[in-house]
């Protein structure tokens, strides 16, 4: 049972709301505790209603408030949670192709693990919001086998449902010919296979590659490929097998490989706070052995953390 953190809240009212939201942050002293209160305990839908009523009440824009009274880190998860998910993931991807410094990392979490429906959406979001289409910009800031796989993957057309057994076994051969031979064509055929075939026929590719092999397909992709493209096969293998302890695990070397890289931790639970977020804590515990509170609790601080850890959400035991 896959399931997220942040549920709508009963009794829900977004005049009541909105007031709460206008006295934290029209007074001397913002009062963060009550904007982490609201924005934290209500769904998207819910938080967009909110922002609804404020503009009615306040002719002032919600949004725009928020940036102004909050800074840091904290600003960047309050103002993230106001984001409808397209529209947080298409502003996501553009400031990763757009940055001083392209955040390939980014690139890779969100197109190797959205679902067609979800590419979609946020290929319109990106086109209302910054007048570009996403193809044209991954093609143009990106290169090599790299681009080819994310240009792939934002064409959102993997095939649903659908599984064919005697067509898995010669897509794993095909997969371990692309592992030896490493050519142009291998590696666009390799490419081809994981951005396209349906998440049930890639599980039966794997099994069949392991059968020809001997070697798990995620060990033979390290060996045989560096750099973002190997990044990126890998990750969309992990995605196929469970998305929630890839999640668990690049929340992990965001925390401790990169001295808590702070976009990747907030990025991620924003994301999936409605998702998957609460079975990517139970996976995080499972693997790494300490709990995502302890480690959040660990790195961060003051209202940045008790917000990460409102989204978190959980029991008290946990911290």
């Amino acid at each position: 049972q896959i399931q997220g953190t942040i549920f709508p809240a009963p009794n829900f009212n977004p005049i009541m709301d909105a007031q709460l939201l206008g006295g934290a942050l029209q007074g001397i002293n913002c009062e963060k505790d009550v904007l982490i209160d609201v924005l934290t305990q209500r769904c998207n839908s819910q938080r967009l209603m909110i922002a609804e009523a404020y503009r009615d009440m306040y002719g002032r824009d919600l949004v725009t408030d928020l940036k102004e009274n909050l800074s840091h880190h904290f600003k960047e998860v309050m103002v993230g949670l106001m984001y409808p998910p397209a529209s947080y993931d298409a502003h996501e991807l553009w400031h990763a192709l757009k940055g001083v410094d392209i955040e390939e990392k980014c690139l890779i979490d969100i197109l190797a693990s959205r679902s067609n429906m979800e590419i979609y959406q946020i290929k319109e979001a990106y086109l209302m919001q910054y007048n570009n289409d996403l193809l044209q910009d991954i093609d143009s800031e990106t290169s090599g086998h790299f681009r080819d796989t994310l240009m792939n993957l934002a064409q959102g057309t993997r095939m649903e449902g659908f599984a064919d057994p005697s067509a898995a076994a010669q897509d794993a051969m095909i997969l371990w010919e692309a592992c030896q031979q490493k050519t142009g064509e291998h590696k666009n055929m390799l490419q081809m296979i994981l951005c396209n075939r349906s998440y049930q026929q890639l599980w039966m590719v794997f099994q069949e590659f392991q059968n020809i092999s001997g070697q798990d397909i995620v060990d033979a992709i390290n060996e045989c490929y560096d750099g973002y493209f190997q990044e990126l096969l890998v990750a969309i293998v992990l995605c196929v097998r469970d998305k929630p302890s890839y999640f668990a695990y690049r929340l992990y070397n965001a925390i401790h490989d990169f001295g808590f890289h702070n976009k990747t931790v907030i990025r991620i639970l924003i994301a999936r706070s409605e998702i998957d977020l609460m079975t990517i804590r139970q996976r995080y515990k499972e693997r790494y052995g300490k709990s995502l509170f302890h480690d959040i609790k660990h790195f961060a601080s003051g209202h940045y953390e008790s917000a990460l850890l409102a989204i978190c959400a959980g029991d008290a035991e946990e911290y």
